[in-house]
């Protein structure tokens, strides 16, 4: 399995040979390419043409994120798997509204029954959700009388508000109380894990969209504007609840992250480097967690989940095969 590489250090990354050098003030430390998916960047580092050059052979694509851990762009290699056909079919489930609903719908729905598997996780060990969790489960029943993507996003925003209200149920660590969603910037440390967890989702998936023959411009749920990426977008509403919300329960609740990791700066918080490093760990940790596949009767870990769910999108809009949305079993 490949790798996932985070760079906090300031420093050069460049090509050595047929392999990469990172070097800092403390020294130089090789990194064999055959090894690596991705490359988030987060200290201030120099690279050259060179260095793109060679990554983009080696298809590894690179993440950068500005001092303040806010998410600045992708260098996305030449796509090597895209096939015309895939994303003209792309296109047309996109220019045609019943057939975008279609996946918008699915997409959308199947985010919401993974927040309710949550919900029900805790409600099951004493935590009192049952109200919230009839709620949404009403909501659900409503989806299926939506008839427009901004209908299905209103009710996804309401169930998404009545979730994040019960965060200080879930949480039992009485030095962190979430009030109510910010991003830009985040007005408490919940706040700054959730924007900054959903940032690390919203990357990983890019890079696994690279995998594949789709084109991570074209989404269904999220509208395919001005805005670089969109897929990546819809399929993190599928994995933020089973792998960014329980990386954060399981932190919070061990005590492994505390007030001592974030950081006051332009009137919001912000996570510092260590807290990064530490919710990191914790992140790849679920990624890596293997399951028995519902379906496929194989073991999988969360980030090939990711990768099959991308080829049931490709199915759907190449084959007509119905879009069955991963559903956690905890």
């Amino acid at each position: 399995m490949k790798r996932e590489i985070y760079v906090f250090n300031d420093g050069e990354m460049k090509r050595k040979d047929n392999t990469l050098l990172f070097e800092t003030e403390e020294g130089k430390k090789y990194i064999p390419v055959e090894e690596i998916n991705n490359i988030w960047f987060f200290g201030e580092v120099t690279i050259n043409k060179t260095f793109l050059d060679f990554v983009s052979q080696k298809e590894i694509c690179l993440h950068f994120f500005n001092y303040y851990g806010y998410y600045s762009g992708s260098f996305y290699p030449r796509e090597h798997l895209n096939s015309g056909y895939v994303i003209l079919k792309q296109a047309e489930h996109y220019l045609d509204y019943e057939k975008r609903m279609i996946l918008a719908r699915g997409i959308i729905e199947t985010g919401v029954k993974n927040i309710l598997v949550i919900l029900k996780y805790y409600n099951s060990r004493g935590v009192d959700l049952e109200s919230v969790i009839i709620s949404i489960e009403n909501k659900i029943e409503k989806m299926k009388d939506a008839n427009s993507i901004e209908h299905l996003m209103a009710l996804e925003g309401n169930i998404r508000d009545e979730y994040y209200g019960c965060f200080n149920q879930i949480i039992k660590n009485p030095d962190f109380e979430f009030r109510i969603r910010s991003k830009r910037p985040p007005l408490d440390n919940i706040n700054s894990l959730i924007s900054f967890g959903n940032a690390i989702m919203y990357t990983t998936i890019l890079g696994e969209i690279y995998q594949t023959q789709l084109d991570p411009r074209i989404g269904y749920l999220h509208s395919t504007n001005e805005r670089r990426f969109t897929l990546n977008l819809d399929i993190a509403e599928i994995f933020k609840p089973i792998i960014v919300d329980r990386t954060i329960f399981s932190l919070l609740n061990k005590g492994s992250i505390t007030t001592k990791d974030f950081e006051k700066d332009f009137n919001g918080i912000l996570i510092s480097e260590k807290g990064r490093k530490k919710f990191l760990e914790e992140y790849n940790g679920k990624l890596d967690t293997v399951i028995k596949h519902p379906h496929l009767n194989i073991n999988v870990s969360y980030k090939r989940l990711i990768r099959l769910e991308l080829y049931k999108i490709q199915k759907h809009i190449t084959e007509n095969k119905p879009y069955e949305g991963f559903i956690a079993r905890w």
